[in-house]
């Protein structure tokens, strides 16, 4: 069964950057964190959810991609940016990203963000991102995940 657009351009882009990666559409949401978890058969730590914000001088969207079980730090995010944050309506996260939230593949945004990825997931050996759709999830290693956003690992926990 042919993938649903969204979802196949995270496919192409990733087969574009030689990556042997497979995207799957789930027959269930992957829509939260605890979802995908299910769905996919791991924790939910192995899941990097996409959380988008806008820059509140620059109005720049900043992607942040964190653990499943981390609450994002938004202090700690702000000042690696070096702006304050404002919150991201699904207007804006449509708009920057290309996508809906609940979708939002870490890859492939119609605005390149500024992107930051939580350290708790370099630790890990495999994890799952949300593949352009709120039921398309692809599975790769930190060290891929690294490579195709050129994102800053940054601690991102919120204690």
């Amino acid at each position: 069964m042919p993938l649903k657009p969204s979802a196949q351009r995270v496919q192409d882009l990733l087969a574009a950057r030689g990556l042997a990666l497979t995207v799957v559409e789930m027959p269930d949401s992957t829509r939260t964190s605890a979802e995908a978890a299910a769905a996919c058969g791991c924790t939910v730590a192995q899941i990097g959810k996409s959380m988008v914000f806008r820059a509140a001088q620059s109005g720049r969207p900043v992607l942040a991609v964190a653990s499943g079980v981390n609450r994002v730090d938004e202090k700690k995010l702000a000042a690696a940016l070096g702006e304050p944050l404002g919150r991201a309506d699904p207007d804006f996260v449509r708009a920057s990203t290309g996508y809906a939230i609940g979708g939002v593949a870490p890859i492939g945004h119609t605005v390149a963000p500024t992107v930051y990825l939580d350290a708790d997931l370099m630790a890990l050996e495999r994890i799952w991102c949300a593949a352009g759709t709120p039921n398309a999830v692809f599975e790769l290693t930190p060290a891929d995940l690294l490579a195709i956003t050129g994102g800053t690992v940054l601690d991102l926990r919120k204690d």
